[in-house]
C-alpha cells in the first residue's frame, strides 16, 4: 500500500494529535514521505528571524509555497506522502491541483475533539519549553529564549482559539474520501482500530 501514489491528508483542529497518528501511520503502514507546514515555518525562523508580526506573515506565507513545492517534487518522484497540518479551504485548491497533476489519490483523516479538550492542549503546548519561541512572539532573532511563556503576545486567548474554531474549517476540510477519528480522550482511542480505519480509507479510495 505505501508504493502507491497517494497523499495522506492528516487534518483537523490544533491539539487532535495528527503528529502522534503521522508516527503511527509511519511505523504500521509506511513508508511515507513526511511532509508538516510547521516545520518549515519553524526552520525559516530560524534562519531569517522576524523583526514584527508583518515579517513573520510573509515566513509563513514563504514556507507554505515551500511546502507546496515539497509536495509537488516527492510527487513527480512517485513517492507516497503523509502531511500533517490544520487543513482548511486556503490550502484545498493547491493540494486538489497537485495531486491532479501527478496522478495522486488524497484521502484525508480528519481529526476532531471537543473545544474546551483542545483550547487546554493548546495551552499546555504553547506553555511546553519544546515549542518554538517564533509562534509566540512578533519580534525573533534565531536562538532567542522566552523566559515568561505566559506573557507571550501570541499566547492564544480563549476567546481566539474558539474564533478559530468556529470559523477556520479545521473541523470540515476534505480531499478525497474522509475518515474522521474523534479526540478527546486519547486514552481510549484503539491504535489498531484507527489504523484499521486508514487501511480501509486508502483500499476504498484505490478501487
Amino acid at each position: 500500500m505505501s508504493t502507491d501514489r497517494v497523499l495522506l491528508l492528516v487534518a483537523g483542529f490544533p491539539g487532535t494529535g495528527k503528529s502522534r497518528l503521522c508516527t503511527l501511520v509511519q511505523e504500521r503502514l509506511g513508508p511515507f514521505l513526511a511532509l508538516t507546514l510547521d516545520d518549515r515555518k519553524e526552520e525559516l525562523y530560524d534562519l531569517h528571524g522576524f523583526a514584527d508580526a508583518a515579517a513573520r506573515d510573509h515566513l509563513d506565507r514563504a514556507a507554505l509555497e515551500i511546502f507546496f513545492a515539497q509536495v509537488r517534487t516527492a510527487m513527480d518522484d512517485g513517492r507516497p506522502l503523509v502531511a500533517e497540518y490544520p487543513f482548511s479551504e486556503k490550502q484545498r485548491a493547491q493540494l486538489d491541483a497537485a495531486c491532479r497533476d501527478y496522478g495522486y489519490r488524497p484521502v484525508t483523516v480528519r481529526l476532531v475533539a471537543d473545544f474546551e479538550v483542545l483550547y487546554a492542549r493548546q495551552r499546555r503546548r504553547d506553555l511546553d519549553p519544546s515549542r518554538h519561541v517564533g509562534h509566540l512572539v512578533d519580534a525573533y532573532r534565531p536562538g532567542d529564549t522566552l523566559d515568561d511563556r505566559l506573557g507571550a503576545p501570541q499566547l492564544l486567548t480563549r476567546e481566539t482559539f474558539l474564533d478559530r474554531y468556529l470559523h477556520r474549517g479545521y473541523g470540515t476540510f476534505a480531499l478525497g474520501q474522509v475518515a474522521e477519528i474523534d479526540t478527546t480522550d486519547f486514552d481510549q482511542i484503539d491504535d489498531d482500530a484507527v489504523i484499521a480505519r486508514v487501511t480501509s480509507l486508502l483500499e476504498r479510495e484505490r478501487t
